[in-house]
This record gives structure tokens, sequence and C-alpha cells, in this order.
């Protein structure tokens, strides 16, 4: 399973990009630091972190999810490329016959324009958004959702996160965890709860999926 952001495609500075000029017409001024600390947790947790924080009047939050998600949807559409190695772990995968989900804490819109742009709609057997859970990553729910949409067993999954958030909801559903962090996260300590850190998916191949339980075919 793969996240979405920040791990198979370079949408995070878009999701910056989309917070700042969105929030700055509510009068709430992000710098690029403080959209940071709400990376990896869904887009209404996000609006509320800072509303609770920051309150505003005009746009609802809502409407203020609504307006990020659709500028980063727009951005993606127009701008969006691979993560390093990305298309490789997925080609990796798709030789190998190991069914491959994403699962995204970004709402359907999103994860619909980023698939389409990266081409990987086909090579995907599910894929799942935390919009439609009670709760988003770093609750396990998202996971174990996409888990039973795939037909797999929790315990036999292998997951691909970029966040921090995500990694935890992975571990708390019972998988193993690829983590490849910004390049600022990556030598923290509180990684090491995952299975694997790595600096970039360029860094993954064949021996690292057996070392992590995938036998050679």
């Amino acid at each position: 399973m793969f996240d979405l952001d920040g791990l198979l495609i370079d949408s995070e500075p878009f999701w910056r990009q989309a917070e700042i000029e969105v929030f700055g017409t509510v009068g709430v001024e992000l710098t690029e630091a403080e959209t940071r600390q709400t990376m990896g947790l869904r887009i209404d947790d996000a609006v509320r972190h800072w509303f609770e924080r920051r309150p505003w009047v005009g746009m609802s939050p809502v409407e203020v999810e609504r307006a990020v998600t659709a500028r980063v949807a727009d951005l993606i559409e127009a701008e969006g490329s691979p993560m390093p190695g990305a298309l490789d772990v997925i080609d990796l995968c798709r030789h190998r016959s190991i069914p491959m989900a994403v699962c995204s804490g970004s709402y359907a819109v999103v994860i619909e324009a980023a698939l389409d742009k990266l081409g990987l709609s086909a090579s995907m057997s599910a894929w799942h958004s935390a919009e439609w859970e009670p709760f988003g990553k770093p609750h396990p729910g998202p996971y174990l959702s996409t888990a039973a949409k795939l037909g797999v067993d929790p315990t036999a999954c292998l997951v691909f996160e970029d966040s921090f958030n995500g990694a935890i909801s992975a571990k708390a559903a019972r998988m193993r965890v690829v983590a490849v962090p910004e390049p600022a996260a990556l030598d923290s300590p509180r990684w090491g709860f995952c299975d694997l850190v790595l600096a970039s998916l360029v860094r993954f191949d064949e021996n690292a999926l057996i070392a992590l339980g995938h036998p050679a075919r």
C-alpha cells in the first residue's frame, strides 16, 4: 500500500501553496513551516487545527477544506510529477504480481487527479480516501479499510509512507512500514518503530522487498 502525497507524487509543495493561499483569504497568514505542522493529517483535521488556534470569520471551515482541496487537484493536473523512484517501485511490485493500493488522507478528487496524472489508475487494485473514515491518519482506520478492499489480512501488508502520522496509522493497523521522510526529518529518531527508513524510493529494490517478507518468485 502506498500513501500518495509526497510519496508517489510530488504534491506536498502544492498543499503548502494551497493552504497559504486559501487561509490567507480568511486572514490566517501561514508560513511554510507552519503548514508542515499538519503534514499527514486529513484536510478537515488540518483546517480544524488552525481554526481552533486562529478562528476566522467569512468562509466556513468546510468551505476552506473544499477550496484547498480543489486548488491542490488543479495544481496536480497542471504540474504534478512522480517522486524519485516511485514508478520503479510500482513496476517492481507489478512484475511480481503483488496487488497494490493507495491509502491517502487526501480527498477522492485529489487521489483521482494524481493517479490519472501519473498514469497509475490501472496499476492499483484499489484506492481509499480517509475522507470516507470517521477518523483520518494517524488512526489505523484508513489502512484497515484499504486492506479490506484488497481482501488481504492487515498483517500481510507492506506500507510506504512519508509522514509520521501516516506511519503511525499503518503500524497501528499491524502492518510493516517503509518510511521515506522528507530530508529535514530523515535523521529523526522517531522513525525507529518503522521496519525500514529510506532517503528516497530510489533506494528500494527487490532485495529490500524480500527482506520485508515478500519471497522471491
